[in-house]
C-alpha cells in the first residue's frame, strides 16, 4: 500500500487550481459517490483537486486506479480494510469499470466501513445500478460534461464568468452577452477556437497534436472500454467504430435502421444497440420527438455527434457550419435539460422553450407562431428581442 500513497504525493504535485463546475455541485458529504464521464472529460483531475484543495487536514485520503498492478495480487475490498484500519477516511477509486467485481466490492465496503468515504469514477459507458449488486440504494452519482465555452475561458485566459441559467439568460441575454463582451475582448474568437478544441482539458497539453490525441481516446473508448464494461468482442467494438464513423459522415443523422444495418453488416437489434451505447459513451446524441416514447428498441430520429470537436476530428468532410452550430446548441442543453426535435424550429427545450439554429441570415419565419421560441445566430455578439448569440449558451454550466 505504501507505493499507493507514493503514486498519489507524484500526481499531486503539479495540480491545476482551475477547477471544473462539478466540484462545487457535488455533496462531498455523502458515503459512497459515483462520478460518470468520458475519457479524456477530467475526472481524475477532479479527483483530485477535491483531495488537494477541499479537504480538512485532519482527513486521511488515498487514491488509486483500479487498472493498477496492485490488484494483480490485492483486492479492492482488502485494500479498503488496510486503508481503514491504518486510519483512512477517504478512498477515491479511479476508473472502477476496469475491476472486475467493482459493484459487489463497493457494496462490501460500504456495508463494512461507515465511517469511510468512497469516490469513484467510471466510464459513461457503465450502467452503475446495473451492476452484479445494487448501489441504487448507496451510490449518489454525477455525470462530468465536456468543457463548457465558460470553463474554457477560464482555463485559456483564466477570466472566470459566473454560469446562470437558461430562464436567465432567456430574460437578460443583452445585458449578460454585454457583460461578457467587456469582459472577453473577442467572444466569437474565442468561441470558434472553442468549437475546434476547446470541449477536453487535456487541449491544453499541446493545441497541435489535440485531434490525434482525441482520435486516440475515440480509438481507446471503442476498443478498451466497450470491452470493460459489456464484455464485447474485438470484432463487434470494429461494427460499433463503423456505425461511428457512417454516423459522423452524414451527422445530423437520420437513421434508416434497415438500409443501414445491411450496409454494415448488423443485425437491427445489435444496431439499435450499438446506438445506444456510442450515446452513453458520450460519443453521440440521441435525439426524438416529445411525443415518441424512448425505449431500449427505439430507434432515434436524429443522431448527432456529441460535441463539435468531435465534429472537426471525425467528420472533416461534414464539418458545415449548420452542423456545428446544432451540435452546440444540443450539447450545451444534454445532461442539463430535456431537449427535443421540434415540429417548428430545430429544437423544444423542457417541452416549453422552442430554439430555431442559424446564421446572419435566419429569420423568426419558422417559430412565427410559436409560443415561447428564439432565434439563435452564431454571427452576433450581442442579441435582441428574442434573437440570441449562440457562443451565450456556453455559459449554462
Amino acid at each position: 500500500m505504501d507505493s499507493l500513497f507514493e503514486t498519489q504525493e507524484q500526481l499531486l504535485t503539479s495540480l491545476s487550481k482551475k477547477e471544473r463546475y462539478l466540484l462545487s455541485e457535488i455533496d462531498w458529504t455523502n458515503r459512497l459517490i459515483g462520478i460518470k464521464g468520458a475519457r479524456g472529460s477530467g475526472k481524475t483531475t477532479l479527483l483530485f483537486q477535491h483531495i488537494k484543495f477541499k479537504l480538512s487536514k485532519e482527513a486521511e485520503p488515498l487514491y488509486v486506479s483500479l487498472d493498477n498492478l496492485y490488484f494483480l495480487d490485492n483486492t479492492l475490498l482488502s485494500l479498503a480494510k488496510e486503508f481503514v484500519l491504518r486510519g483512512g477516511t477517504h478512498l477515491y477509486l479511479d476508473e472502477v469499470h476496469k475491476y472486475p467485481n467493482w459493484s459487489r466490492e463497493l457494496k462490501l465496503i460500504y456495508d463494512q466501513f461507515p465511517k469511510l468515504k468512497t469516490v469513484f469514477t467510471s466510464s459513461s459507458i457503465l450502467e452503475i445500478y446495473k451492476g452484479e449488486s445494487d448501489l441504487s440504494r448507496r451510490a449518489v452519482t454525477y455525470h462530468l460534461k465536456e468543457l463548457s465555452f465558460r470553463e474554457y475561458i477560464l482555463f485559456e485566459k483564466g477570466i472566470e464568468i459566473p454560469k446562470i441559467t437558461l430562464k436567465e439568460l432567456l430574460n437578460n441575454h443583452k445585458f449578460i452577452a454585454q457583460d461578457i463582451k467587456n469582459k472577453i475582448p473577442s467572444p466569437i474568437k474565442a468561441f470558434e477556437d472553442y468549437l475546434k478544441h476547446g470541449a477536453y482539458p487535456f487541449y491544453l497539453e499541446n493545441k497541435k497534436s489535440y485531434a490525434i490525441k482525441l482520435s486516440q481516446i475515440i480509438n481507446l473508448i471503442l476498443e478498451i472500454d466497450l470491452s470493460a464494461v459489456e464484455n464485447m468482442t474485438y470484432e463487434d467494438s470494429r461494427k460499433v467504430k463503423k456505425l461511428l464513423v457512417a454516423i459522423a459522415q452524414s451527422a445530423p443523422f437520420t437513421p434508416n435502421i434497415s438500409k443501414l444495418s445491411e450496409r454494415l453488416g448488423m443485425s437491427r437489434g445489435f444496431l439499435l444497440n450499438a446506438i445506444k451505447l456510442l450515446n452513453r459513451a458520450d460519443l453521440v446524441m440521441e435525439l426524438f420527438k416529445p411525443t415518441k416514447g424512448v425505449g431500449a428498441l427505439t430507434k432515434p430520429e436524429k443522431l448527432y455527434l456529441n460535441n463539435t470537436n468531435l465534429v472537426y476530428a471525425l467528420g472533416k468532410q461534414n464539418s458545415e457550419i449548420g452542423t456545428i452550430r446544432e451540435t452546440f446548441f444540443a450539447n450545451q442543453m444534454k445532461n442539463l435539460h430535456d431537449i427535443h426535435l421540434a415540429d417548428k424550429g430545430d429544437f423544444i427545450i423542457d417541452k416549453t422553450y422552442t430554439f430555431e439554429i442559424g446564421g446572419k441570415g435566419k429569420t423568426a419565419k419558422q417559430i412565427q407562431d410559436v409560443k415561447n421560441g428564439y432565434i439563435v445566430r452564431d454571427d452576433m455578439e450581442v442579441g435582441s428581442l428574442n434573437v440570441i448569440p449562440l457562443y451565450v449558451f456556453g455559459f449554462l454550466y
